[in-house]
């Protein structure tokens, strides 16, 4: 029996945002199309939401706006057997995914609280600390405040995604400009203490069927003369325009051989901050490892756009999990979990 699922595209706070959503799913409807019937549901930055039938600019233009009440109107009158939430906003990712659990209806991957908990950097490294998980000793700085701190520090907004607002500091003067760069992003600023670079791996996690699998690792390359990754490391534009992830190509990220003895740490790591959050179905750990060996936590990244270049597809593709196979077990999983 063919299953009805929701897709949930766009942002409710910047037209860059909802570009990526768009890329994403257009890529995950094009390859999932055949396992699946559809239901797009966009949510533009204007606040308005449209039902649509794809993600092609003239559909998306013509199709009518409807308020947020209206569009839970319509989908009441549908028999929907999971939401795929494609949104990346923190409203997105948190409030507006939350809301099909209102409706009774399951969703992929994790719960609105989580992932408010994960989008959060202070709160993360909170509930990771307390699990004995090695987080950079930090302190988070408002405007009223006048922090001090021993450098080199990295400076970031405390609610921010893809490296926006990230400086690293190195000396007094760089400070001040580093923190009204973070408050540009967010009322808080996280500071944290400069991890040596050793490497530095993302660690995928899926939990489909009872048992935590770890994923391939990537690993991406440190410049010694910019050892944090910036936001020009992970999105820029091609030569027409359009949107570009930059973190795609072999000289930049690889697979870690199956053989280095950094896949056992990192694992171990990984799977728990995955049980610490609370996480289901799957989850995404930056983790930065430094030249003794010892691996230190940096960020949580709780979402699976299921394209074929969201982080965690490639990983399931390099584990030997095709992205078809990915999607149909994890929407399996959501409607077998049941609403909430």
């Amino acid at each position: 029996m063919t299953q009805t699922t929701l897709h949930l595209v766009g942002s409710t706070t910047t037209e860059l945002l909802d570009e990526l959503s768009l890329l994403y799913a257009r890529d995950c409807l094009a390859v999932t199309n055949s396992l699946h019937e559809a239901v797009i549901v966009h949510v533009d930055p204007d606040g308005s939401w449209r039902l649509v039938r794809s993600l092609d600019a003239d559909e998306l233009d013509a199709a009518p706006a409807l308020t947020a009440a209206q569009m839970m109107g319509v989908v009441e009158e549908m028999t929907i057997d999971a939401v795929v939430p494609q949104m990346f906003c923190v409203p997105g990712m948190t409030t507006y995914r939350s809301i099909w659990e209102v409706l009774g209806i399951p969703v992929v991957g994790n719960r609105g609280a989580v992932m408010a908990l994960a989008a959060n950097k202070a709160w993360t490294r909170a509930v990771l600390g307390a699990a004995d998980i090695a987080v950079p000793a930090g302190q988070i700085a408002e405007r009223s405040d006048s922090p001090t701190c021993t450098l080199p520090v990295v400076v970031k907004p405390v609610d921010a995604d893809n490296s926006a607002g990230v400086s690293l500091v190195r000396n007094e003067a760089e400070l001040a400009p580093a923190l009204e760069e973070a408050w540009r992003w967010s009322q808080r600023a996280l500071i944290e203490t400069l991890i040596p670079a050793g490497r530095e791996v993302r660690c995928g996690i899926l939990d489909l069927g009872g048992s935590l699998q770890c994923l391939p690792i990537e690993e991406y390359a440190l410049n010694p003369d910019e050892p944090v990754r910036k936001a020009n490391a992970k999105l820029g534009r091609q030569g027409d325009g359009s949107l570009q992830l930059m973190a795609k190509n072999t000289d930049v990220a690889w697979m870690v051989d199956p053989d280095d003895p950094l896949n056992t740490v990192v694992s171990a790591v990984a799977k728990a901050c995955h049980r610490a959050l609370g996480c289901r179905d799957h989850s995404l750990w930056d983790i930065r490892v430094d030249p003794e060996g010892r691996p230190w936590v940096l960020e949580a990244s709780l979402y699976c756009s299921f394209a074929r270049q969201s982080v965690i597809s490639m990983m399931s593709a390099a584990a030997g999990i095709e992205l078809e196979e990915l999607f149909a077990r994890s929407v399996a999983e959501a409607v077998k979990r049941g609403p909430r």
